[in-house]
């Protein structure tokens, strides 16, 4: 055991004294030691039952065999993050959050692990100390939130973000804005639609590093307990096996992530972080492939912002191994790939049938014949591009229009809610990519107002940011290269046409070659956003987003 390096012979006695001062028994010195790396804060609503969640994976661990011992990851809520400084803080805590658990599992020997995460970036980040540190790894989240209720419809955040909207376009009174605010958010969990936290822990499912449920069963059903005792049962198998994440998390695994991407219509940032967690593995995931899986994968599920289903419905149809053995009618997946249950995929899905396809669509009857996200490219994004495609209104998928030109999230927001931005328009926000922001900022709040304001269906926004999965309409993000580097963004004016083919996967501005290369002559790098602190450090370091963004040593 690894372990043993901290707790065997003469030369670690004075490490055992130190377990002696934790009140830990010879007993359970002689036990395999278990990191269980938890979340748990009293400022995320996603984790504020993750205290609960550990206590049970413990149970699971010490009910195998095991020695369980809890260690801190920090988290980040990108919803209280949002439209203002705290967004330059969310996708950066990605790699915090690998690096420390790095530290703290390789610092203390531990034998295995079970990550105890739940929201956008902190589930990413601990799967990439998973595949970095590679000791055997099971994950179980905190789960997601129910539905909030408000005039006998189910709601959720990004409807609490356009009730603010519609409030600025006279369409909400204060009172009715006031009752979203109270009843939209009704529970601990992860926010309840496939936003990017869901999203992330339902392609942890698919992956094979968590256990069947771990994406939908809700944070406050007694069920999420038993999973996560089962989850540390898991552990231990795992550890006499020798099962160990990048065993699991292998270049088929990653391809049946971005089929079921696809099929379920995930979060964009998917398509940051699978690429960042495939870099860790020793996997080369390159985006190209994503446009060649979309083709021949069904989109199946529009949970919210898409439609009007949430991750609680989709629980009760089968959850994800349900979608996955649907999508498998067509020979979309690789069987035979190792999971944390010890069994293979097919293993995993055999049986798990469709219990309701008014949530998952049969794949004969698909919302679409391809998936829920396209990457695009073109004249604006020659590395690429990438959109939500299943949260996009039909008359979007093909648009042309002025670019409405803005270097900040700020000023585009002023410019929608001073009714400046008119039916046709593409909004265009720039200098807000990993480097240039510095941090990748979501643009809910410009893409909630465009919503909430009734534009959603003739308004378009480019970003080199990236959008919350919580955000709906032509919202295209993470535009390589981005403007901090000269990338063509940098290069639009105000009124150029910009043309948009979601289906064809283009993007493209209506400007010469020439043209903008006269253009690019004259641009000049921007000073620095930030020039000290975290922030000014991963600046230096990130990679384009269309290679995950992630730091470059």
């Amino acid at each position: 055991m690894k372990s043993d390096s901290v707790k065997k012979g003469m030369q670690q006695a004075p490490h055992r004294s130190l377990f002696n001062a934790l009140g830990m028994t010879e007993e359970e010195m002689e036990r395999p030691l278990i990191g269980i790396v938890s979340s748990y804060n009293e400022i995320v609503p996603g984790h504020m039952n993750l205290d609960k969640i550990v206590d049970a994976v413990k149970m699971g661990v010490a009910m195998a065999g095991g020695t369980p011992v809890m260690v801190p990851a920090i988290a980040v809520c990108d919803g209280i993050a949002m439209g203002h400084i705290g967004m330059k803080y969310s996708l950066v805590t990605r790699d915090l959050v690998a690096d420390s658990t790095e530290c703290l599992a390789r610092a203390h020997a531990f034998d295995a692990l079970v990550m105890v995460p739940n929201c956008d970036k902190n589930v990413p980040g601990l799967l990439m100390a998973a595949a970095r540190i590679n000791i055997p790894t099971v994950f179980v989240s905190g789960g997601p939130m129910l539905a909030g209720r408000v005039q006998g419809h189910k709601t959720s955040l990004s409807s609490m973000f356009e009730a603010v909207g519609a409030y600025t376009a006279g369409k909400m009174t204060e009172e009715d804005v006031k009752e979203y605010e109270q009843k939209a958010c009704p529970t601990c969990g992860s926010c309840s639609g496939m936003y990017t936290a869901n999203s992330m822990n339902c392609l942890t499912e698919v992956l094979g590093m968590g256990l069947k449920g771990n994406g939908t069963i809700p944070a406050v059903y007694s069920e999420r307990l038993k999973l996560a005792k089962h989850a540390g049962m898991a552990v231990m198998e795992l550890l006499k096996k020798n099962i160990c994440p990048r065993d699991i998390m292998t270049e088929k695994a990653f391809r049946n992530a971005l089929t079921m991407d696809m099929a379920l219509g995930c979060s964009t940032n998917s398509m940051l972080h699978l690429p960042a967690i495939a870099h860790e593995a020793g996997v080369d995931l390159n985006l190209e492939i994503a446009n060649e899986i979309s083709a021949k994968t069904p989109n199946l599920c529009h949970l919210a912002p898409a439609g009007p289903t949430y991750i609680e419905d989709l629980n009760e149809a089968g959850g994800i191994y349900a979608v996955m053995n649907e999508i498998n009618k067509l020979g979309l997946l690789e069987l035979d790939c190792i999971t944390a249950t010890g069994k293979t995929v097919g293993d995993n899905i055999k049986g798990c049938v469709n219990k309701d396809p008014q949530v998952i669509r049969p794949v004969e009857d698909p919302y679409s014949k391809t998936g829920g996200i396209a990457i695009l490219k073109g004249n604006l994004a020659p590395d690429s591009a990438v959109v939500k495609r299943s949260a996009v209104a039909p008359e979007m998928l093909k648009h042309e229009g002025p670019a409405r030109v803005f270097d900040c999230e700020e000023d585009a927001i002023d410019a929608i809610k001073g009714g400046k931005i008119v039916a046709g328009d593409v909004v265009v926000i720039r200098y807000e990519g990993p480097k240039g922001g510095p941090g990748m900022r979501e643009m809910l709040n410009p893409t909630s107002a465009i919503a909430g304001m009734g534009l959603g269906s003739t308004v378009a926004l480019i970003t080199d940011g990236r959008f919350s999965g919580a955000s709906r309409g032509a919202s295209i993000g993470h535009a390589c290269p981005e403007a901090a580097v000269g990338g063509p963004i940098a290069l639009v004016e105000e009124g150029d046409i910009i043309s948009i083919d979601i289906d064809n996967h283009r993007l493209d501005v209506k400007v010469s070659d020439e043209e903008m290369a006269a253009r690019k002559e004259k641009w000049q790098p921007r000073k620095p956003a930030v020039t000290s602190g975290y922030l000014a450090r991963y600046a230096a370091m990130a990679a384009p987003a269309s290679r995950g963004a992630i730091l470059e040593i």
